[in-house]
């Protein structure tokens, strides 16, 4: 049986207290157990289009963070390991943090820095080290509150920025937020996008363009990182009724992990 599973991350950080970033300890660990088990790493698009193996998996990064490239290329690297990148094309080359409700609240503090974006230059250098770079819209924004002028040109603008950057197509989305609608899915179509990603609490894979992904964060514990990886908790949570087996979930992250501290952060999942 053919199983293959995306997972998303945001940051890579030792002294971020975000929920959205992960310790390089954490993503090796993860990621290794992975490779143990037999999956065969690839990227987003090849994931959804083009898996390389009947249990494949595709590590993504929403938002690209700097800390992707200097705590997070590393660790891969060294793992034999590409990744997708996801770019809200507003922010590279800005000269300004990363901003957005749900990751604000950081701005002006000691943990500012961490909001760094990476620049085309740097998302070149990880397009040159095998990695996908897709697009994650231009500024951010929630797409199913955008008229449809405004939808198109968020699509539309940021696929363009990111090709013309990475000198190689942009076939890739995942929406922020994981907002997305029947409408927002059309116009991801209608641009041209081969694939498009989100986080839902159920996990149901029958579009490309809305391809479900495991989202993991800075409380993961190992016990429930495993379990929400495996193929028989990703079947239940395509099944209707998943509620118990979602608060089962959020018990396991915490068993063994650090609590969540920023808890705002949960609102800029994507």
């Amino acid at each position: 049986m053919s199983d293959v599973l995306v997972l998303s991350y945001h940051a890579v950080s030792d002294g971020w207290p975000s929920p959205l970033a992960v310790t390089p300890q954490a993503l090796r660990a993860q990621v290794a157990g992975l490779l143990a088990r037999g999956y065969v790493p690839t990227t987003a698009t090849a994931a959804v289009h083009a898996p390389p193996a009947a249990r494949a998996f595709a590590v993504t990064f929403d938002d690209a963070y700097r800390s992707v490239l200097t705590a997070g290329l590393p660790v891969l690297r060294g793992l034999g390991v590409p990744a997708t990148v996801f770019v809200p094309t507003d922010f590279p080359g800005a000269e300004r943090p990363l901003s957005w409700p749900g990751i604000d609240h950081w701005l002006g503090g000691a943990h500012e820095h961490e909001l760094s974006p990476l620049s085309w230059e740097e998302l070149r250098t990880l397009a040159a080290s095998g990695w996908e770079i897709g697009s994650h819209t231009c500024s951010h924004p929630r797409l199913t509150r955008l008229g449809d002028a405004e939808l198109h040109a968020e699509l539309a603008r940021s696929r363009e920025l990111c090709a013309q950057q990475a000198g190689a197509p942009c076939d890739s989305l995942a929406y922020p937020y994981g907002d997305h609608d029947r409408r927002v899915v059309e116009a991801a179509r209608a641009v041209g996008y081969a694939a498009a990603f989100t986080v839902p609490a159920r996990l149901r894979a029958d579009d490309p363009l809305r391809r479900p992904r495991v989202g993991v964060y800075r409380d993961e514990s190992a016990l429930s990182f495993r379990a929400k990886c495996s193929p028989a908790v990703r079947r239940l949570r395509r099944a209707p009724g998943t509620r118990p087996a979602l608060a089962a979930m959020r018990r396991l992250r915490r068993r063994g992990a650090q609590p969540a501290a920023q808890e705002p952060d949960r609102a800029a999942v994507s």
